[in-house]
């Protein structure tokens, strides 16, 4: 039996929702309960943008947060204590919001489907930049869109709009009623909803969330939603007990103490590459290919790492960096090698009653050289064929140490021993790129399959190491792809 309702603030009241599955989906929820069918439904996945809609909670600074996320994969129980804001409320025929007029005028929209998606995405761009008074560069648009997909307009006029919706003066979304409404539903006891064999538990602290995994070892962990959403719409999978860990306030913490970083295994992918690429700027472009806005929004660095794909683009780059992970088993902590924590395909040094608790990150020397690179068929949004993310530690130009860490070149990531060994000791020079890649056939027999074969693999993967020399020796620029400004222009 139900303790309370899933409680949240939606068309400008608090609304509350009980007697539905707890994995119906927010996209379900509007469309077929709700009423409000502007929310469009695509791929399901995550992946065209159609549903994408404005998810709000106060930060830990007590301030009004916004931002976009896909409705189809997050299930109705995670927006309990936080606000919904659809297509329906920023505006209608007879007073258009500054996104929506500035797709009419540059002509933006032509069937109409993913239109609501972008007219979300621009307005969640448009409150940032006037919240913080920027207005975004095209590219930064471009960016900021990249999980909408249109197949109509084309993105030229869209981006079009984007510029232009900065142009007249500025109409904001009033947030003190939402933030006043939400203020009153953090008095809420937490969450614990649905039947006996399929609950909901919204835990609030670490060691509520650490006994709850003790007494349930086999309920699903869900954190962003972007991965076991998918579970549920794709492949049909009964979840079970579900223990959401998106309303502990301590595993979303980000803290840096100048020698590193702890980044809580519920922090968002977007908070967390903020932090990682702060620390090291040549992971930025690995930032802004790793999946779309509203995926990062939603997603977590934790739960990335927790997956354990073969595939997973936040490996590599942990894994480069001399990452660890913090294991919590009740009020036990075990730290190990992020590299040691995968054993083999989707298998983890994981113990029953165990979680992810955070990620401790040791921040790079002056020293260290570091090379990231993404090759996949699309150039935003896609599912990596290999990732790699190269670092080297130079003294008096001879190389001190390496960290060779791939992606999608195994059943695991992992380092690349036989590259390293063959730079270590040497001078950091053209002919130990090439050392390093010959020997990279002898750490990875690559596998084939619809995203690559296994010789393109390994031959892309090799021709990684003369990037990252030319990038440490100052030959080329970092960053070489097409922009999508570029390509719409």
């Amino acid at each position: 039996m139900n303790t309370r309702p899933i409680r949240f603030f939606h068309r400008g009241e608090v609304v509350e929702v009980q007697n539905l599955p707890p994995t119906t989906t927010v996209l379900q929820y509007l469309r077929e309960h709700a009423g409000c069918t502007g929310t469009k439904e695509g791929c399901a996945e995550g992946d065209c943008g159609a549903c994408t809609i404005i998810q709000g909670e106060l930060g830990a600074d007590g301030q009004l947060e916004l931002r976009n996320v896909n409705a189809c994969t997050q299930f109705l129980p995670t927006l309990d204590g936080r606000a919904l804001l659809t297509v329906e409320d920023l505006g209608g025929p007879e007073q258009l919001n500054p996104a929506q007029e500035a797709l009419v005028a540059c002509h933006g929209s032509q069937c109409g489907f993913c239109t609501p998606g972008f007219v979300m995405s621009l307005t969640a761009c448009y409150e940032t930049h006037q919240g913080a008074g920027t207005q975004p560069t095209r590219q930064q648009l471009a960016d900021a869109l990249a999980g909408n997909l249109c197949r109509c307009t084309g993105y030229r006029p869209i981006l079009d709009a984007g510029e232009q919706m900065f142009d007249a003066p500025a109409r904001v979304l009033d947030r003190a009623p939402i933030a006043q409404a939400l203020q009153a539903l953090a008095a809420d006891e937490p969450l614990d909803y649905g039947q006996a064999g399929a609950r909901f538990h919204a835990p609030q602290s670490l060691p509520d969330l650490a006994l709850l995994r003790e007494t349930y070892p086999q309920a699903t962990l869900l954190a962003g939603s972007t991965d076991v959403g998918l579970w549920v719409n794709k492949q049909f999978r009964d979840l079970g007990d579900i223990i959401y860990t998106g309303r502990v306030a301590a595993l979303r913490e980000i803290r840096n103490d100048g020698s590193s970083l702890w980044i809580g295994a519920a922090a968002s992918l977007e908070d967390s590459w903020a932090a990682l690429t702060a620390a090291v700027p040549h992971l930025r472009e690995l930032w802004l290919r790793f999946a779309s806005p509203p995926v990062r929004h939603a997603g977590t660095l934790g739960g990335n790492i927790a997956n354990g794909s073969p595939i997973g683009d936040g490996a590599p780059a942990l894994i480069a960096l001399g990452a660890d992970v913090i294991l919590r088993r009740g009020a036990t902590q075990r730290r190990l090698k992020l590299q040691d924590f995968y054993l083999d395909y989707m298998k983890k040094d994981l113990q029953p009653g165990e979680f992810v608790e955070a990620m401790h990150v040791p921040l790079p020397s002056p020293d260290w050289r570091f090379s990231a690179h993404k090759i996949a068929k699309r150039h935003d949004s896609d599912i990596s064929a290999v990732c790699a993310v190269l670092a080297v530690r130079l003294d008096a130009g001879v190389v001190q140490e390496a960290r060779f860490a791939f992606g999608g070149m195994a059943a695991i990531v992992k380092r690349a021993a036989a590259a390293e060994a063959a730079v270590v000791g040497q001078p950091w020079t053209e002919a130990a790129a090439k050392a390093a890649a010959a020997a990279l056939a002898q750490d990875f027999k690559p596998m084939t399959d619809m995203r690559a074969s296994a010789d393109y693999r390994l031959k892309v993967a090799q021709n990684l190491f003369t990037k990252l020399w030319l990038e440490t020796a100052g030959a080329i620029p970092i960053g070489i792809w097409p922009s999508m400004q570029e390509v719409a222009a």
